[in-house]
């Protein structure tokens, strides 16, 4: 299990856990915050679940090409932004913070 610590648009926070293996986006939707829209369900073809990770991110792979063109059509990216659906929770990872993007 990972420890996340979720803010969301209106400034409050939300302990969650996340299963190993599961995505960050998933980990939030079955958490049941509205917020995190996630149009495309995961696949990599949005930017919905668009997050800023406030905690270290050596824990997640690196940001795909397709990840990032997807970013750039966000106004609210910024040099810690990343796709909630293309990261990945593991078990042994350090507690994470993030919160979730304006919306765009």
């Amino acid at each position: 299990m990972t420890n996340i610590t979720l803010t969301l648009r209106d400034g409050s926070q939300r302990e969650l856990e996340g299963t190993s293996g599961i995505s960050l986006m998933e980990a939030i939707r079955d958490a049941g915050v509205d917020e995190m829209l996630a149009l495309c369900g995961g696949c990599c073809s949005c930017a919905t679940c668009h997050v800023i990770v406030e905690s270290s991110q050596s824990d997640f792979s690196p940001m795909t090409d397709d990840e990032n063109d997807l970013l750039d059509s966000s106004d609210h990216r910024t040099g810690r932004s990343r796709l909630a659906c293309q990261l990945t929770l593991s078990d042994g990872q350090e507690p994470i913070s993030v919160r979730i993007a304006p919306e765009d």
